[in-house]
């Protein structure tokens, strides 16, 4: 099955998303990640976000930290155990697995890779390469330039890794092809809005006419501007999207949630 044959469909002209990412579970719901419990953090922002009525959840990837098959299932049982309602869709970070995600992808958890809204589209790309840094295979640039080819409708990306530099150590591990696809996202006249995770942090860049922004992880958060690694519990974060289509062109109104503790 090509990336994006499934989908989802939602009969509104506005969709109101929240990104969530870098959950980093283990497979004991105590474990702790840098001093912090990150199944906790994530059932706190579970439960901020039911509150939001929301559309759809995107979660920006790195589900897990130990890699076990018990952490993807805690992924999942929490939130079948909150009190969100809408769908979760995800893209895959570095740390995952897509078997393992696809796995649990059933019911509220959903294995689409596009929806589709009245007047635009909400595309989730593949950036996990076969190293902790991201890479977009050929064949799935391929599938993207022919999707955005395709469609007349404007669109909003998400990944997991960046694609440009934040002048911090993750540097070393950011989506090694990343102009590539920026520049094809470009061409397209389709894309001006792409997000990600991974950094652990919020940053927003310019990448000729998209804005490129990344959203702080429901973990723990990495000290920016370092070329050291160092890391800040500075709460729980996670992005609230609406997105509109105005005119020839998508507007997407962000705001940046912190669950300080």
């Amino acid at each position: 099955m090509a990336w994006f044959d499934q989908y989802a469909i939602f009969n509104s002209g506005q969709l109101r998303l929240a990104h969530i990412t870098d959950c980093h579970l283990f497979a004991d719901p105590q474990e702790e990640y840098f001093g912090v419990n990150t199944a906790e953090h994530f059932s706190r922002v579970l439960a901020h976000m039911a509150e939001q009525s929301l559309d759809a959840v995107i979660f920006g990837g790195d589900l897990t930290q130990d890699h076990s098959m018990a952490s993807y299932r805690l992924f999942a049982q929490l939130i079948a155990d909150s009190a969100l309602t809408c769908q979760v869709f995800w893209v895959p970070g570095n740390h995952d697995e897509l078997a393992a995600l696809q796995h649990i992808s059933s019911g509220q958890i959903s294995n689409a890779k596009r929806l589709i809204a009245n007047d635009f589209e909400v595309l989730l790309i593949n950036s996990k390469g076969p190293t902790p840094a991201g890479w977009v295979s050929e064949a799935h640039l391929n599938e993207i330039t022919t999707l955005l080819v395709s469609t007349s409708l404007p669109s909003v990306v998400f990944c997991h890794h960046n694609p440009l530099p934040i002048n911090g150590y993750l540097d070393k591990h950011m989506l090694e092809n990343g102009p590539q696809l920026l520049n094809i996202l470009q061409n397209s006249g389709q894309v001006r809005h792409l997000f990600h995770g991974h950094v652990h942090n919020d940053y927003q860049f310019q990448f000729r006419n998209i804005d490129v922004v990344a959203t702080p992880a429901s973990s723990v958060q990495f000290t920016k501007n370092t070329a050291q690694w160092q890391q800040q519990n500075l709460g729980a974060g996670y992005r609230l999207l609406t997105i509109t289509k105005s005119s020839d062109a998508v507007t997407v109104d962000s705001e940046l949630i912190w669950l300080n503790e």
